[in-house]
């Protein structure tokens, strides 16, 4: 399915789906800190093994979530870009307390 979805505002509703369990989405929301937490100390410090930190926490957390708790397929195999948007916009959302409303707009009991 995500590889026949022609555009990023028809992706999204499918993104959102594709994280239906609420672990799911704490896994990503625990990866996509730790990243940003990563990125972080590699501006502060300058070390680049903080990239690669960075990389490993945000999919690490993330791929868990869909093999294990949603039995998904991360999205990230087939729109690369547009999954890490979203991951971003996600955890924006969650951020803002704007998640809940979102979900249920993609038809997602938060």
């Amino acid at each position: 399915m995500a590889d026949r979805l022609p555009s990023y505002s028809a992706f999204w509703p499918y993104y959102l789906r594709e994280h239906a369990q609420p672990r799911t989405r704490a896994l990503h929301f625990l990866g996509t800190s730790l990243a940003i937490l990563c990125l972080v100390l590699l501006v502060v410090t300058g070390s680049w093994w903080w990239l690669l930190a960075a990389l490993i926490a945000g999919y690490l957390f993330a791929w868990i979530g869909h093999f294990f708790v949603e039995h998904n397929r991360p999205a990230t195999f087939t729109h690369p870009l547009w999954s890490l948007l979203s991951d971003f916009r996600m955890y924006g959302l969650w951020v803002t307390g704007r998640l809940e409303d979102e979900l249920r707009r993609a038809g997602v009991q938060p």
